[in-house]
C-alpha cells in the first residue's frame, strides 16, 4: 500500500502572544508535557536571572540552571547536571545560545525540550539544529525539534531591537537558500524536498513583503511565526537546507576568519543574501533585499558591520569550504578572488546610486 501521507515534526504547543510566558505551567499541564512542574530550566546569567524571578513562584518544582555560554562544553555539562533527576522536560529560557545548549542536553538526557524564546534574532529558536561552539570553532549539531514553542511578545519588545532585526536578515535569507537548493536540483540533481521548501519560501515571504516594523505587535507575530516555520522546514527536510545556502556559507566565513568581530548571524546572512541574489542577476529581487533591510535598520554593506571590502572578498571566497558537499551560487559561479572583487563592486555601485 502506498505512503499517502507522512508525519511532520514540530512542536504540539505554538503559543505567540503577550504574556505567554506567565501561562508557562498552565500551556504545560493542559498538553501533558508537564503535569507536575518538574522542569530542568536552563536561563542566561543576565536577563535569565530576571525572568527566573518573574516564573519562579508559579513553578515551585523546576530547578533552574544558569549557562554561562554556547558551547559545547556547557552543553554537555547540563546534561551531566541534571541527567537521573527525573524531569518531565528541560526549558531553555533565553536568546539562541541558551535554546541551543538546551536542545542539546535534552536529547543527550532523552527528555523533550521546551524553547522559551527571549529575542528573535535567528531562526534556531525552533530547528533541529543546535549551533555551539567547539574547539575547531563552531559546529552543528542534529536534535529533535523543542516539544513546544512560547514566544511572549511582552518579552520580545524588551529585547535591543538590534536583536529583532536580525531575525528579520535571517528569515529573508530563506529565498535566497531555496534559490541556491533550486539551483542545485537543476545542476547536480540533488532532490528538493517541495513541502519543506514552500514553508521556508513563504515564511521570508511573509516577513520581505510585510509592511510593519519592530515596534507592531502584528509585525513581531508574523516575524516569530516565520521563525517557527523555519525550523519546522529544517525539520522535514533533515537538515539546514531550507533555510542555509550561499548566504550562510559568507556568514560562517566571517565567523571562521573573524571570530572576534564577527556581528549579528541576521546581520551577516542578511548582507550574504541580497549579495548572492545579485550573484545570480536576481538585481530586481537583490534590489528589494536590500530595501526591505534598510527600512528595519539592517545593514546592506559588509563596511557597516565592520568590514572592508577586502574582507568580504576573502569571505566569500572562503565561504564554499564552510559547508562541503552543498552546493549554491557560489560554487556553481566558482569565482576568483578578482572576480568577485568586481562583483561586490558592482553590488555596491548599484545599491549606492
Amino acid at each position: 500500500m502506498p505512503v499517502l501521507t507522512r508525519l511532520i515534526p514540530s512542536p504540539v504547543v505554538v503559543d505567540i502572544s503577550r504574556g505567554a510566558m506567565d501561562k508557562l505551567d498552565g500551556i504545560l499541564a493542559d498538553q501533558r508535557i508537564s503535569a507536575s512542574g518538574r522542569l530542568a530550566i536552563a536561563i542566561s546569567g543576565g536577563s535569565g536571572q530576571a525572568l527566573r524571578a518573574r516564573l519562579e513562584q508559579a513553578l515551585p518544582h523546576a530547578d533552574w540552571y544558569p549557562v554561562v555560554d554556547g558551547t559545547i562544553d556547557s552543553a554537555v555539562k547540563l546534561a551531566d547536571d541534571i541527567k537521573g533527576r527525573r524531569y518531565d522536560a528541560v526549558v531553555g529560557l533565553g536568546g539562541g545560545k541558551i535554546i541551543d545548549v538546551a536542545k542539546y542536553a535534552a536529547a543527550r538526557v532523552g527528555l523533550p525540550m521546551v524553547a522559551i524564546a527571549t529575542n528573535l534574532s535567528h531562526d534556531g529558536i525552533c530547528s533541529p539544529v543546535s549551533i555551539l561552539d567547539n574547539d575547531n570553532g563552531r559546529g552543528s549539531y542534529g536534535v529533535p525539534t523543542p516539544i513546544a514553542m512560547v514566544i511572549d511578545l511582552d518579552v520580545i519588545r524588551e529585547a535591543p531591537t538590534r536583536f529583532v532585526r536580525a531575525g528579520i536578515g535571517d528569515v529573508i535569507s530563506n529565498i535566497s537558500a531555496i534559490a541556491d537548493w533550486e539551483l542545485s536540483h537543476r545542476i547536480t540533481g540533488e532532490a528538493v524536498d517541495g513541502l519543506a521548501a514552500a514553508m521556508a519560501r513563504t515564511a521570508g515571504e511573509s516577513v520581505l513583503r510585510h509592511p510593519g516594523g519592530c515596534g507592531d505587535d502584528e509585525f513581531l507575530t508574523v516575524l516569530s511565526e516565520a521563525l517557527v516555520l523555519s525550523g519546522i522546514a529544517m525539520s522535514i527536510s533533515g537538515d539546514s537546507r531550507p533555510s542555509s545556502g550561499a548566504c550562510h556559507e559568507i556568514s560562517h566565513a566571517f565567523d571562521l576568519l573573524h571570530p572576534g568581530r564577527s556581528a549579528l548571524h541576521g546581520e551577516q546572512v542578511g548582507i550574504g543574501a541580497a549579495f548572492a541574489m545579485h550573484l545570480r542577476g536576481a538585481r530586481e529581487q537583490s534590489g528589494l533585499f536590500v530595501e526591505v533591510l534598510r527600512r528595519h535598520g539592517l545593514p546592506v554593506l559588509p563596511e557597516e558591520i565592520g568590514f572592508s571590502a577586502d574582507e568580504f572578498v576573502a569571505a566569500v571566497e572562503y565561504a564554499p569550504q564552510t559547508r562541503p558537499g552543498r552546493f549554491t551560487i557560489l560554487e556553481h559561479l566558482n569565482l576568483s578572488a578578482a572576480e568577485i572583487r568586481d562583483a561586490y563592486a558592482d553590488y555596491a555601485q548599484t545599491i549606492r546610486s
